[in-house]
C-alpha cells in the first residue's frame, strides 16, 4: 500500500536500550529524509533527555508529550512544524522523566501512547525516538508501533543486550501488539577499515540476513555537529558523507515498504 493511500500513518519505533549508538540521530534523519522524499512525517520525542527536540532546534511552547500521556491535552496540541517542509515534531521536555509513574497509574499503561497516536490523521509516517532503556516509555512506543528499527554500533559491547531487546519486541508482539515486526537493523558509526567493525558487521549480517540494511552510517564529524545546530544533516551539510549515508538508508527503507 502506498503511503498516500494509508488512512492512518505507519508508526516506526527507533529503539535500543544502549545509549550512544546513534538512535536519536537515526530517528531525526529518517524523519527528515522521509519529508525530503515528499512524505508527511511526525517525529515524536519519547526520551526525557529530549535530544530529538533539541536536534531539530525546537522550542517547547506547545504542550509536550507528557501532557498527552497524562491526559491533560490531546497529542495534536503538542505538534509543532519543523524543517524540512513536511516534518513535524511532538517535543519532549524534562518533566517526561515522571512518565513512568504517571503511566503506571493509568488503565492498560502499556497502551496509552498507542491510543493517542490512533487518533492521528494526515501523516504518512510517525517516527518514535525511544529512551535508552526498556522501561514503560519504550514499551509504550513498541506497543504503538507497526515496526521497529534497531540502530546498532558495530562494536562488541553494542551486541550485548541486543537479544534482550529482541525478546522484548517478541513479548510486546505476543501480548500487546500482534502487528509489530522488526523492520531492520542499521549499522552505525561504521568503518570497514577497522577489523572489529568489519567482524561485528559480518556476524550481524550472518545472523540476521536481509534484516540488516545494506546502507551503513559512518563516523562523520558533520553528522556529529548537526544536532548542536538544531538541524538534520540534510539541512546542515547535505553534501557530507553522513548525509549521503542517511539518504541511502532512507531510500532503502522506502524500497522495503512495498513488502508490507
Amino acid at each position: 500500500m502506498k503511503a498516500a493511500e494509508r488512512t492512518s500513518p505507519k508508526v516506526v519505533c527507533i529503539a535500543n536500550q544502549k545509549g550512544g549508538v546513534g538512535k536519536t540521530t537515526t530517528a531525526v534523519n529518517l524523519a527528515a529524509g522521509l519529508a525530503i522524499n515528499h512524505r508527511r512525517v511526525l517525529l515524536i520525542d519519547c526520551d526525557p533527555q529530549a535530544n530529538a527536540t533539541s536536534g531539530l532546534g525546537a522550542e517547547v511552547d506547545a504542550p509536550p508529550l507528557m501532557d498527552a500521556l497524562a491526559g491533560a491535552a490531546p497529542l495534536e496540541a503538542g505538534i509543532v512544524p519543523s524543517e524540512p517542509e513536511g516534518l513535524f515534531l511532538v517535543p519532549a521536555s524534562p518533566d517526561l522523566i515522571g512518565a513512568e509513574v504517571t503511566l503506571a497509574r493509568r488503565p492498560r499503561p502499556q497502551t496509552v501512547l498507542r491510543s493517542r497516536i490512533s487518533l492521528l490523521r494526515g501523516f504518512d509516517y510517525v517516527v518514535l525516538d525511544c529512551p535508552p532503556s526498556l522501561g514503560l516509555l519504550t514499551v509504550n512506543a513498541l506497543t504503538a508501533a507497526d515496526s521497529v528499527i534497531i540502530p546498532l554500533q558495530a562494536e562488541y559491547y553494542a551486541l550485548e543486550g541486543l537479544s534482550q531487546l529482541i525478546e522484548t519486541i517478541r513479548t510486546v508482539k505476543r501480548k500487546l501488539s500482534p502487528r509489530l515486526y522488526l523492520e531492520g537493523l542499521l549499522l552505525t558509526m561504521y568503518d570497514q577499515r577497522i577489523r572489529l567493525n568489519y567482524q561485528v558487521a559480518r556476524d550481524v549480517r550472518n545472523h540476521f540476513g536481509d534484516l540488516v540494511y545494506r546502507a551503513t552510517i559512518p563516523r562523520n564529524v558533520r553528522l556529529s555537529e548537526s544536532p548542536s545546530h538544531g538541524r538534520p544533516i540534510f539541512l546542515y551539510d547535505p553534501k557530507s558523507k553522513g548525509a549521503e549515508a542517511y539518504m541511502a538508508f532512507v531510500k532503502e527503507f522506502l524500497s522495503r515498504q512495498r513488502r508490507h
